[in-house]
């Protein structure tokens, strides 16, 4: 790794605490804290970006979802539930990262963002109020495969957007409001980052001198943004998914034809 500067060490510091703040929210800190340090480290790997980015972000979802887990009305038994089968399924997708076309795959992710927008923007109701009555079983399997499968595997083997995706579909599949659609979502965004981290640690691809300093802030990042989403509500959280998902397509956009 190349040596940093004090300079720089602020700037990724303070990236992680945006990083935190944003994840905490709506998901999607790695907007942030991925081009953050391939900015710092022209000549990183991108494999050690995403495995420090991991080793950071797991910290800052962490404080998220025991702050979420305090107040919100959380269903542990499925979040957790939820965030194990996470953790082999990023495992799992990490594995196959190096595989992955994402001249291909980008395109289908914006298609998928802007699909969510539109629906998100013409449903105002969508995600404001959580709907009565238990959750079916049929939509709690739905919800194993989408969420700890699908979008846990999607997490380890690429990455933008995963708590995005992890609230819309805890919204639309388990019937929640924004702000526990969010809760839920970071116990699985847990999982997915300790799934990846594994694999990536496990090829020596984390910058561990670095990584302490930025969890510190991404802690903090994690800490303010879940007690704003609590205290402002659905009507917040859905504003922040918005402009979220406005800048990540952006972003692939730009990764893509720039």
């Amino acid at each position: 790794m190349d040596e940093i500067s004090l300079g720089g060490l602020v700037l990724l510091c303070a990236a992680a605490l945006m990083a935190g703040w944003i994840d905490a929210v709506v998901g999607g800190g790695g907007l942030v804290q991925l081009p953050a340090l391939l900015i710092a480290f022209p000549h990183l790997a991108p494999a050690y970006a995403l495995g420090t980015n991991k080793a950071v972000a797991i910290a800052g979802t962490g404080m998220a979802a025991v702050t979420y887990g305090r107040r919100a009305p959380l269903d542990r038994r499925l979040a957790w539930r939820l965030g194990l089968l996470a953790v082999a399924s990023a495992a799992a997708g990490a594995s196959f990262a190096s595989a992955v076309d994402k001249e291909v795959l980008n395109p289908l992710i914006m298609v998928l963002l802007l699909a969510v927008a539109g629906f998100v923007t013409f449903r105002p109701s969508f995600g404001t109020v959580r709907a009565e009555g238990a959750v079916t079983p049929r939509r709690t399997l739905l919800a194993l495969l989408v969420g700890g499968v699908g979008i846990g595997f999607y997490d380890g083997m690429l990455g933008p957007g995963t708590g995005t995706f992890l609230v819309i579909a805890f919204v639309a599949i388990l019937r929640l409001d924004m702000v526990t659609s969010s809760a839920t979502a970071k116990v699985v965004n847990v999982g997915t980052n300790l799934g990846a981290l594994l694999v990536f640690a496990g090829h020596g691809s984390v910058l561990w001198k670095l990584a302490p300093p930025m969890a510190l802030f991404n802690i903090l990042g994690g800490w303010l943004g879940a007690h704003m989403a609590l205290r402002r509500g659905s009507g917040f959280v859905r504003a922040a998914l918005l402009v979220v998902v406005a800048v990540l397509v952006a972003k692939l956009g730009w990764d893509q034809w720039s």
